[in-house]
């Protein structure tokens, strides 16, 4: 009876083997609220990635501040800098010096829920001028979407994607929930020529109290807000015997695991629920690890 709970989602030996490596290498992205900081302190290991979304109820000098506290802790810590929410270059060039003079040398760049604050209409505004700037980060990351966004065509996004290529690093996908969905995203990219890496977003262990308070907490819900895009999200995250990110990530892995498909490691969505996702994600490598 040894393992049978990992057995069953991951049937062959090279599968396992790709899960560790993406499990090994993933990002958490959380929430900038007030007692997150102590959160990541106190439970995930300064080895794993931290992103820091951009909050439309938010100023973006609260995305900043805590990045640049947890650079100076020992993370590789990565802002989100919403395209809408920067006014134009003049205000890109000081967030670019900013950033740098705090070591931070990684960056996500969306285009954001806000209303244009400025110049900056879509994300590759704001990636044109950081090229012009003299490209000053080491990453730059850009969204991708594997189901359908709410305003914008499938092929825009995958056109959106080319555009980007030349100043950007690499992709973070959005959730979705079905592994065959993945493949043939992935293999539309890669067919156009997109070869940037892939980080596979993938949600944490979610908790509906705490994702519900965690809504209340950042302004009119930008959890429920980020949730409500996606097809069902909230009923297949919460829902008892639902969408579990291990079975998932075991549907993808054979996707996953082929060179061509270019995935480097996971972006885990906590929803600042680090403590259970870091627990999730140990609890999954060692069982692994045991086969």
């Amino acid at each position: 009876m040894r393992n049978t709970l990992i057995r069953q989602p991951f049937g062959r030996k090279k599968d396992a083997v790709t899960a560790l490596r993406l499990l090994d290498a993933a990002r958490y992205e959380v929430l900038p609220t007030k007692t997150v900081e102590e959160k990541v302190l106190a439970s995930v290991p300064k080895d794993v990635t931290v992103t820091v979304t951009a909050s439309p109820s938010k100023p973006l000098d609260e995305t900043f501040t805590l990045a640049e506290r947890f650079t100076a802790e020992g993370y590789t810590a990565i802002p989100h800098i919403a395209a809408r929410m920067v006014t134009g270059r003049s205000e890109l060039s000081e967030i670019v010096a900013r950033l740098k003079e705090s070591g931070i040398t990684k960056i996500f760049v969306p285009g954001g829920d806000a209303s244009p604050a400025g110049d900056y209409k879509e994300a590759l505004d704001l990636l044109e001028d950081l090229t012009a700037l003299g490209s000053p980060f080491e990453q730059v990351g850009v969204t991708g979407y594997p189901e359908s966004h709410p305003t914008i065509h499938d092929d825009l996004t995958v056109q959106s994607m080319w555009d980007k290529r030349k100043h950007a690093t690499h992709v973070i996908s959005n959730l979705t929930f079905d592994a065959g969905l993945i493949k043939d995203w992935l293999h539309r990219l890669r067919l156009r020529g997109i070869t940037m890496p892939l980080y596979l977003g993938l949600p944490g262990p979610i908790d509906r109290a705490k994702l519900l308070n965690m809504a209340t907490k950042i302004g009119v819900g930008d959890s429920t807000r980020f949730l409500s895009k996606q097809k069902g999200l909230m009923t297949r995250l919460v829902a008892p015997g639902g969408f579990t990110g291990e079975s998932f990530l075991a549907k993808c892995a054979p996707t996953l695991g082929d060179p061509e498909a270019l995935v480097e490691g996971l972006h885990l969505y906590t929803f600042n629920q680090v403590a259970e996702t870091e627990t999730w994600r140990q609890d999954l490598i060692k069982r692994l690890q045991d086969r």
